[in-house]
């Protein structure tokens, strides 16, 4: 698997899937600031690469979890992703949406999960973990188990980790913030001065401040 990781690294950067900025930062939704940014929905324009995501992800769902009999994606970045999984994997598939519809059914959940069904959640990235660990909540409450789930990359933020073990979901991951801030550094994207502004953003995304 760590040959992936670095594998998968070399290619998002490739693509521009991730960029590092750490005199320009970016601001995320939540209102960090932040010197990474990773859009993993790049990966879907390039058919080579698509498809490398894609079965990577098969992988990793039979080697941890070959018990899973359905699939879900988390709306919106990881739908497109989790239905090629589950077509690869001839598994039923659904999604798990942010909030419910305001109109129709109100569903949160769109597709079919039967009960008792073995999910294995498929996610495009993981930061803080909370919209992720809030579709395992879903689909919990809908009568299925949650053998695991499997994304594209994380953070690797404590807050992360704690809130998956706390969830009791085992997360595997294609690459991480280590193996890209290595080859990041490898092929002169970063500075090695550059990587440790990175590093203490990594330590404290919440209160980071641009030196």
């Amino acid at each position: 698997m760590d040959s992936i990781k670095k594998t998968f690294a070399a290619k998002l950067l490739e693509v521009r899937a991730i960029k590092l900025q750490p005199n320009s930062p970016f601001t995320w939704a939540s209102g960090w600031k932040s010197p990474f940014y990773c859009d993993n929905r790049k990966t879907l324009s390039y058919p080579a690469l698509r498809s490398f995501v894609k079965t990577e992800l098969c992988h990793a769902i039979l080697e941890n979890f070959p018990e899973a009999t359905a699939i879900a994606g988390v709306a919106t970045g990881a739908i497109a992703q989790g239905a090629l999984v589950a077509d690869q994997l001839c598994l039923p598939f659904a999604y798990v949406r942010s909030k419910p519809k305001d109109h129709g059914l109100e569903n949160l959940i769109e597709g079919n999960l039967e009960p008792n069904s073995k999910v294995v959640v498929v996610e495009d990235l993981v930061s803080t973990g909370g919209s992720s660990l809030k579709a395992v909540e879903a689909i919990r409450k809908n009568g299925c188990e949650v053998v695991g789930m499997v994304a594209s990359y994380t953070y690797g933020f404590d807050v992360a980790e704690k809130a998956f073990e706390a969830a009791g979901v085992k997360l595997v991951t294609l690459t991480d913030y280590a193996h890209v801030v290595e080859h990041a550094l490898e092929i002169g994207y970063i500075m090695p001065d550059e990587v440790e502004a990175i590093n203490e953003w990594r330590k404290d995304p919440a209160n980071w401040k641009q030196l």
